[in-house]
């Protein structure tokens, strides 16, 4: 079975009670021929009269594809009771595949899990695999911008594949430490970056020119440049610079040097391969959200919902 089972739609799930045992065979006889409603597409069997108790998972086929019900033609048991799980949680929105996939890390070692939430609706994944994403940054300032931004977008994308993310931050502190000075020109006083220790100014006040140290990009340097015509010693801080040392796998990063458009790519590490996404630096939450969906396109095989 594929890995991070979704249905696209939690309307095509029915709440059903049933008596033990929940084998296939069993289930199959008492469900086969019974009216449907003509969305239903998978059942949650439970036992009746509690909340507690076994839960088994079972795809359904309708005879009919118009009428308001119709008789299940065909049953077939995707999880039973040793290996689902059904949890509830009030405020989890369980039309969010990867907010599933979040909750399935609560019960570690089922193959499927059933999440009652908010609304009282019921949703289910089964092989939660999330895709891990690395998130590349900045920092100050806190929070982490990208992987905040990301984070939101996955709280509310219905149609993005489970996904699971990992910040990774390039810290201005610790470039500092790297790179000793007296003197620390950073790109922008509303970051909010102090060197303890050592005086700091900010590029984009335009400050009279001094000997200093420059933590900044290429876009700093190409600043840098035009106000005082010369190069600084200094440190890149570009989280797409580096991208490769985030290992293999999936990486969303930004990089000034972009305006409106995103740009990606692949660079083979001795590891692996790192597949990455980059978005503007002042990218919005649908510049984010495409990224996303790019590095999931990324993957094989493909995701898609149920």
């Amino acid at each position: 079975m594929t890995a991070n089972l979704v249905p696209g739609r939690y309307r095509g799930v029915a709440v059903a009670r049933a008596p033990l045992p929940y084998d296939e065979e069993t289930l199959r006889r008492r469900f086969l021929g019974r009216e449907a409603y003509w969305k239903t597409r998978f059942l949650v069997v439970r036992p009746p009269g509690t909340d507690d108790g076994p839960v088994a998972l079972l795809a359904v086929t309708r005879a009919g594809v118009d009428a308001l019900f119709s008789p299940i033609v065909a049953v077939s048991l995707l999880a039973g009771p040793d290996e689902c799980v059904l949890l509830r949680r009030p405020e989890l929105d369980t039309a969010v595949p990867s907010l599933l996939a979040e909750a399935a890390r609560d019960a570690p070692g089922a193959r499927a899990v059933v999440v009652q939430g908010r609304y009282e609706h019921v949703n289910f994944i089964v092989e939660p695999r999330p895709l891990p994403v690395v998130v590349r940054e900045v920092v100050p300032p806190y929070p982490a911008k990208l992987a905040d931004q990301a984070r939101r977008v996955l709280e509310v994308s219905e149609d993005l594949a489970p996904m699971a993310l990992h910040a990774q931050t390039v810290d201005l502190a610790d470039l500092a430490r790297d790179h000793p000075a007296q003197h620390y020109l950073l790109p922008c006083r509303g970051g909010g970056g102090e060197v303890p220790g050592a005086v700091v100014s900010y590029l984009d006040e335009r400050p009279p020119e001094a000997d200093w140290t420059l933590l900044g990009c290429e876009r700093s340097r190409q600043i840098h440049r035009w106000f005082y015509g010369r190069d600084a010693p200094g440190a890149d801080t570009c989280p797409l610079a580096a991208v490769a040392a985030s290992g293999p796998g999936a990486v969303l990063t930004k990089c000034c040097l972009q305006q409106e458009e995103l740009a990606e790519g692949t660079v083979e590490g001795p590891a692996g391969t790192t597949r990455w996404v980059s978005v503007p630096w002042g990218s919005s939450l649908e510049h984010v959200r495409e990224a996303l969906r790019r590095l999931a396109g990324r993957e094989e095989p493909a995701w898609s919902p149920a």
